[in-house]
């Protein structure tokens, strides 16, 4: 439940609605820190396939710095794009956006053991995938009837599905940690649950800003266990540079065939998840469906955004599906309270000793956080479907799209046998999920056989002509 002195309830559904300054920032940072280690993560995954990662002792490690470092320079600008809009970039909505996580899969054979050379690839087919996907804003709009609840509901209850393992990831100890001793130890676990149970506790149990600053202050209840137990590290803070501002094509363009195709595969994957997360920011903070104009102008900003990050050595950008669990439960609809927390993302990546400071947090704390935000995800989508006319029909596309889609990206090694751009697309579950609940509810009938009988039967019942009442 929203916090009644932050406004009227018509005021917190309202995006245009600017709450108290004093309050709004504290919001905004929880923004920030609900996405903060999502957003730079890629870039470590990519800079470390390449081999100019973190303990590869390479010359070229300074790249990745930059990387990070663009990471959140361009987050903070393309979520400028979303909430303040251009013309008709932007959807005017509390849409924060971040690296993708999507496009790792195609980029990680791109580079793979070739060194920061081979970046220039990765760049270019950010550019075209960038301008692809913005170009879908031209159409998404058009083709949003094959979009109904039965799909949006779907792919953000899919987002939610997917992202819940990242969480629990992160709570037993992150990816480093898989495969050792420490991963899933009761330290991590512990740290972890404090978050939660601050969380849940100052979320029910406490009034005003305590309320909805939960997420933010169960982090720094986390932060502060965390320090005590020696898991706080500050050695990033006196290696990064003071300032550092951002460099034009830093790793230059080359456009090849691979890169090109994938990106622009997986930009419509970026789109329909885009759709999903618009659609449950409406749903969940102002309780009404996403209009044709905020979905058009944040497929826009999707794309440009992720354009102009490839022209500075950035990687896609995206909307983060943990957002719609913020607003969902901060109940805030603001999207200059995001403004806030891009603001504040545009200042880390130009000092990073900012963003140094940040990167402190251990992955077990966020591992806390983003397990309520994730949760609240999947609980957006299902709010959709609650949508949903749910006859047989539409249970029998909803079954096969999430059992395909889910159990493809459960099991990948399915499609081991498939060449690698399909495979990609596939095991991502999200786009074959979206594309069969799209064709299903497309091209089949609106009643199954026997239903429109039944229907018929039971209407003729309820007006007392059946068969039974015919004989009393």
């Amino acid at each position: 439940m929203a916090d009644s002195t932050l406004g009227t309830p018509a005021q917190l559904r309202d995006p245009n609605y600017t709450p108290p300054l004093y309050k709004a920032i504290p919001l905004g940072v929880q923004h920030v820190l609900a996405m903060f280690v999502s957003n730079v993560t890629p870039a470590i995954i990519v800079a470390g396939a390449a081999g100019f990662g973190f303990g590869s002792g390479s010359p070229d490690f300074p790249n990745l710095i930059y990387m990070l470092q663009m990471s959140m320079f361009f987050a903070g600008v393309a979520t400028l794009l979303q909430t303040i809009t251009f013309g008709p970039v932007g959807a005017g909505l509390p849409i924060v956006q971040g690296t993708s996580f999507a496009f790792i899969p195609i980029m990680i054979p791109l580079v793979a053991g070739k060194g920061v050379d081979a970046m220039a690839a990765v760049m270019g087919g950010i550019l075209v995938g960038g301008l692809f996907h913005a170009a879908l804003g031209t159409v998404i709009g058009r083709i949003r009837f094959a979009l109904p609840p039965l799909v949006t509901g779907l792919v953000v209850t899919m987002i939610g599905l997917a992202l819940v393992r990242v969480g629990v990831q992160y709570a037993a100890g992150g990816v480093p940690a898989m495969g050792t001793d420490q991963f899933g130890n009761l330290q991590s676990w512990s740290v972890a649950l404090v978050v939660i149970f601050v969380t849940l506790g100052l979320k029910f149990f406490a009034r005003g800003m305590l309320s909805v600053s939960a997420v933010l202050l169960g982090l720094t209840a986390g932060y502060i266990v965390a320090y005590a137990l020696g898991m706080v590290s500050f050695d990033a803070i006196g290696r990064a540079a003071p300032f550092a501002l951002p460099n034009p094509l830093h790793f230059g363009l080359e456009f090849t065939a691979a890169a090109i195709i994938g990106f622009c595969a997986m930009a419509f994957v970026s789109a329909v998840e885009t759709v999903g997360d618009v659609s449950g920011i409406t749903k969940g903070g102002a309780g009404r469906e996403a209009t044709e104009r905020e979905i058009e102008g944040a497929t826009y900003a999707d794309g440009i955004g992720t354009a102009v990050s490839g022209l500075f050595g950035a990687l896609p950008n995206t909307s983060f599906s943990q957002n719609v669990g913020l607003i969902a439960m901060t109940g805030v609809m603001s999207r200059h309270v995001v403004t806030i927390g891009a603001i504040f993302l545009i200042v880390a990546g130009l000092f990073p000793k900012v963003g140094a400071v940040i990167s402190t947090i251990p992955i077990e704390v966020l591992g806390g956080g983003v397990i309520v935000m994730f949760g609240m995800v999947v609980a957006a989508g299902i709010s959709m479907l609650s949508d949903v006319l749910w006859n047989r029909r539409n249970m029998v596309i909803f079954a096969i799209a999430l059992s395909l889609g889910l159990g493809l990206q459960l099991e990948p090694t399915a499609l081991q046998h498939l060449s690698d751009t399909p495979r990609v697309l596939l095991t991502s579950g999200i786009l074959p999920a979206a594309a069969i609940a799209i064709v299903l509810n497309l091209i089949l009938p609106r009643d199954l056989v026997g239903e429109a009988s039944q229907k018929a039967a039971n209407g003729a019942q309820a007006n007392g002509s059946g068969p039974e009442k015919a004989t009393h």
